[in-house]
């Protein structure tokens, strides 16, 4: 005991060697009386030293056996001491993220906070000449997701956070996969909730009109996979992990190899912006998956809602389990999660402490129980504890090690006083210290940091020194009085109570405030919100329990059943398609015999096929036959090209659009805006991105119609204007309609789309032609969500959604267009007049007219890129932004069509998407005067036009330039080139078959051999023959000359 009350019992090996040393210099006495009394000495000294010996032995055996410190390795994580169970940390030092040393576990999010520091530095920074300005217009949007609408420690928090959020200026939608019946505590505090709907399994939902979105749930995986595609994988992500369900399937995905399914989960984390987590344990167990994106906000209504829950349920008897009687006073000594080494020495130093306790429970009828909650490591910590309690000469059975994992609750609940013996410094408030709260027992605690923050010694709890464990002697048996609670102690309990009821809420709440203002990337039309500070006190340090009073909590047990069903589904769904690729793999090989057979045999007839037509030719070729003359050659090469191409199966949709005057195309990006396009023969879509084009439809390839597009900078940075480029270049390959126009996907999201009868309206007037040359648009500038006041012009609506630079950048523009050299600041007049301008790209025009807008606007982005490409290629700003910004001048381009058709005299009639009723805007009358009709008349842009394209054919420049890679470069000359060089190749045809005819003409020919004589009958050569005999013979080369005579 003397070891143990020192607290150091190493230290008496130092005086070990000392004491040996001396008795060893000593004279033997020559006496029989002093030799007696020094052999008794010798007796006692070496019975002191085994006693010492034994000890120490037990000391090594404990420590051999008790675990040790560990220390994270990732580079990338914080310093904060973490708690971990006995599991995890097996996990960890498995895939050897841990090491059993003298350090203990920390969690830092480093990348993050270097991230956040590096984007306040950027944020307002000047860009030339040009300040970046924010409109107050409208307030930032959040979008809630969660997996259902049930009553649990979640939703507390989130309805929490929510109407803190919405006090502070935010505006917040909640969308969940079910519903549930928090549904009506949503639309009490003013958020609309929408439960979410799928087409063909893909949800149909526009994420990109929300400025940030928070998934609170891990069965809302299913919504972050749809923000893994096109467009919405540059939304801003916050997910929020509440417990270590998936950590544990994660283990057993790296033990069992299914390392896709790993794979696939890290895809999932890496999508979110920040993997929010509401104590430091959990992302040590979900180390696998980091991605650097790993933050802590502390703080969660769970460990209350457990206590009042377990209160309220039916409890299983430990009492009776544990030996515990009615009258037993109980004592729960709990600690950090950590296994670190020394804590077998801190639960010494407690039970040392609770020693005197002892003398209040004499009788039987009434005993001292206390219990160890930790973890166990090594399986034998339990055995540990109890020696060290016999070593402390505590009865048998008083003290009692439980290995708790999770549930702790009946434990903590079956004590009478519960003291946190762990004296390692926290990052966060104990859960475990909140849990007991909770359950309204009193708490003794070491004078932490953390936790001197929330308790108040003597008030809601009870404080002791971590320098003097001996106080704690003192406070106990203060607290405890004749084998019971003392009511000081009761009135403690109940104050602990109410205050662990709302404890770490303005942390919550702050976190998450501080957490969105660092995230999110607000355009300049939206207000900033105001300082948690301006929030009322009862929204921003307390939970929302009186919300939930009305709600039954019974669904919050089944939520862990529930958990693991969704993670089951899940890997039954990866299952199936592994066992599917297995299958076919297994059919591939097993067929693979009999498919290299059937594989020679047709080589072998191909080759036979192959040596037939050969010699057929071989013997064709030796044969006379008629060619024909050059022009039935081309002819016939032409009739069979005919031929070919009339053999091309077109899909109905190609069919039904040919005869129809009307081609509306649908720009996109990516699989994650499917559900929005339409498939009848009205429209097509058009995709901006090669590897997002929908299957089974014959939407075009956008890349391949014009180059550009297959450059990322370029792609977003002009936006759903590259397709007006794409079907512009050399339109008449594919668009042969009179009429062309444009649909956003997301006038379809947001339901401002044509509707049939709009449809049947709008192809009436164009084929009655009922306003000639004009433009009719459907979507409008007054009802846009970034216009919420409706009363904003064109100039001002512009500026709002471009930091206040739009003026300046068609100022600029138009310069440089029109080669302005002087101090010119004038732009178009767009007038205020009642009337109201498209947005969205959502328009039709006649094709001819559409071609003559494309040439504008096609020098029109040539200016603009020449002014911001050198600065926003390198940094990744523009003064038409207030942050980095990948669409830069897209939001110019959305509003440049207005500008044209209104300066090019061009009537402008909207068309109600629904009703299909037109109305005419900015009539031709009210414009005179007002129209700068001679810079926008297509005589002036050709001269343009042509200009730029006969010094792009004729100079060639080597320095970048936007404007030939945009689309045709034609002019005068170039068809004079063109014409001169079909002549050159009609001159070079003649003459090569002029000199083939004359070669064949030249052609030298053999003379011939001699005659054919017909032999003659034989009665004619029988009379002949004697005329012949009666001649002299002649020689055999006489003979021959006379035949050939």
């Amino acid at each position: 005991m003397g070891s143990l009350e020192s607290g150091i019992p190493l230290k008496r090996d130092n005086y070990l060697p000392r004491s040996s040393s001396s008795s060893a210099k000593r004279q033997v006495p020559r006496s029989r009386l002093a030799r007696l009394v020094l052999f008794n000495a010798k007796i006692d000294y070496l019975q002191w030293v085994c006693t010492v010996a034994v000890f120490l032995f037990f000391v090594v055996v404990f420590q051999m056996f008790l675990p040790g410190s560990v220390m994270e390795k990732s580079g990338n994580l914080l310093k904060e001491t973490e708690v971990i169970n006995e599991e995890d940390l097996m996990f960890l030092k498995e895939i050897g993220g841990l090491d059993f040393g003298e350090d203990i576990i920390k969690f830092e999010p480093l990348s993050l906070r270097d991230k956040f520091q590096k984007q306040s530095g950027e944020f307002n920074m000047t860009f030339g000449s040009r300040i970046g300005v924010r409109f107050d217009y409208r307030k930032p949007q959040l979008a809630l997701v969660f997996a259902d609408l049930l009553v649990d420690p979640q939703q507390i928090m989130m309805v929490t956070v929510a109407a803190a959020l919405c006090e502070i200026g935010y505006e917040i939608e909640v969308y969940s996969i079910e519903d549930g019946p928090v549904h009506s505590v949503w639309r009490n505090i003013g958020v609309s909730v929408n439960i979410i709907q799928t087409r063909e399994n893909k949800i149909i939902v526009d994420w990109l009109k929300y400025d940030g979105i928070l998934v609170s749930s891990l069965e809302g995986r299913e919504v972050i996979s749809c923000l893994l595609k096109e467009p919405f994988k540059s939304v801003p992500l916050i997910w929020t992990i509440h417990d270590g369900t998936l950590a544990t399937r994660l283990r057993q995905y790296i033990s069992m190899a299914q390392i896709e399914l790993l794979v696939d989960w890290k895809a999932v984390f890496n999508r979110a912006t920040v993997v929010v987590f509401r104590n430091h344990v959990l992302p040590i167990l979900y180390s696998a998956c980091d991605a650097g994106n790993y933050f802590v906000i502390p703080g969660s209504p769970a460990e209350i809602w457990e206590a009042d829950n377990f209160m309220s349920s039916p409890k299983e008897n430990l009492h009776v389990n544990m030996d515990i009687g009615p009258h037993d006073f109980v004592i729960a000594i709990v600690g950090s999660q950590i296994l670190y080494r020394g804590l077998w020495v801190e639960h010494s130093l407690v039970l040392q402490a609770l020693l005197p306790l002892l003398a209040d429970f004499p009788s039987a009828s009434s005993r001292l129980k206390i219990i160890i909650l930790s973890g166990d490591l090594t399986g034998n910590y339990s055995a540990s504890v109890e020696a060290i309690a016999l070593n402390l000469r505590y009865p048998s059975g008083t003290v009692r090690h439980i290995a708790v994992s999770e549930d702790e609750g009946g434990f903590i609940n079956m004590a009478d006083l519960v003291i946190y013996g762990s004296l390692l410094e926290e990052r966060s408030f104990p859960e475990i210290l909140i849990k007991a709260m909770g359950f309204g027992k009193p708490i003794i605690a070491p004078d932490l940091s953390i936790i001197r923050k929330y308790v108040d010694d003597r008030v809601n709890g009870y404080l002791f020194p971590k320098e003097n464990i001996g106080i704690l002697t003192q406070i106990v048996l203060h607290v405890v009085s004749k084998g019971k609670l003392s009511p000081l102690a009761h009135n403690v309990a109940s104050i602990g109570k109410r205050t662990a009821k709302n404890l770490m809420a303005l942390e919550t709440i702050e976190g998450y405030a501080l957490l969105l203002e660092n995230v999110l990337k607000l355009p300049s039309e939206v207000a900033s919100p105001r300082s948690v500070s301006d929030m009322p006190s009862n929204l921003k340090e307390q939970w929302q329990w009186h919300l939930f009073e009305a709600n039954p909590n019974q669904t919050y047990f089944n939520r862990t059943l529930r958990r693991y069903g969704f993670l089951e589904k899940v890997e039954r769904q990866w299952s199936n398609s592994h066992k599917l690729k297995e299958s076919s793999s297994d059919v591939n090989l097993i067929d693979e015999t009999f498919l290299y057979g059937i594989w020679e045999e047709e080589r072998n007839i191909g080759l036979a096929n192959k040596r037939k037509r050969r010699e057929e030719e071989e013997l064709k070729g030796r044969s006379d036959q008629s060619k024909g003359t050059w022009e039935e050659v081309y002819r016939s090469a032409k009739r069979a090209d005919r031929s070919k191409n009339d053999l091309h199966e077109r899909d109905d949709g190609e069919l039904l659009r040919t005869g129809q005057p009307l081609c509306i195309y649908e720009p996109y990006i990516g699989e994650g805006v499917w559900p929005f396009l339409h498939r009848t023969s009205l429209y097509r879509g058009l995709g901006l991105l090669t590897k997002g084009r929908r299957h089974g439809v014959d939407d075009i390839d956008g890349p391949s119609r014009l180059p550009l597009l297959s450059n990322t900078y370029y792609r977003d940075v002009i936006g759903e204007h590259g397709a007006f480029f794409a079907i512009a270049n050399r339109i008449d390959r594919i668009h042969r309609n009179a009429w062309i126009g444009f649909q956003s996907w997301r006038a379809t999201a947001r339901k401002e789309s044509l509707s049939r009868t709009a449809e049947s309206t709008l192809l009436d007037a164009i084929q009655a032609r009922r306003h000639g040359d004009t433009l009719y648009f459907w979507a409008r500038m007054d009802t846009d969500p970034r216009n919420p006041s409706n009363q904003l012009d064109f100039w001002s609506f512009c500026d709002s959604i471009n930091a206040g630079n739009c003026k300046f950048a068609f100022s600029e523009a138009l310069k440089k267009m029109y080669g302005i050299k002087q101090n010119w600041t004038s732009i178009p007049s767009m007038p205020i007049d009642g009337d109201t301008w498209s947005v969205m790209n959502s328009w039709v025009l006649p094709t001819r007219s559409f071609l003559e807008f494309v040439m504008f606007s096609r020098m029109f982005v040539d200016a603009l890129d020449a002014q911001m490409y050198d600065e926003h290629r390198q940094s990744g700003h523009c003064y038409l932004s207030l942050s980095k910004d990948k669409h830069c001048y897209s939001r110019v381009l959305e509003l440049l069509v207005n500008m044209w058709a209104y300066h090019s005299a061009r009537r402008m009639v909207y068309i109600n998407a629904k009703t299909g009723e037109m109305q005419e805007q900015h009539g031709l009358k009210s414009r005179r005067g007002q129209m700068w009709v001679k810079w926008f008349q297509f005589s002036t842009l050709k001269n343009m036009d042509s200009d730029l394209a006969e010094e792009s054919d004729s100079d060639h420049p080597k320095n970048r330039w936007l404007w030939p890679l945009t689309g045709e470069v034609f002019w005068q000359g170039i068809y004079e080139k063109e014409k001169n060089q079909r002549n050159r190749d009609r001159e070079k045809r003649r003459q090569m078959s002029k000199d083939k005819i004359s070669r064949i003409r030249r052609r030298t020919r053999q003379k011939t051999l001699g005659k054919y004589v017909k032999p003659l009958p034989e009665e004619q050569a029988d009379n002949q023959n004697s005329t012949v005999v009666a001649r002299p013979p002649l020689d055999s080369s006489n003979a021959m000359a006379g035949i050939l005579r």
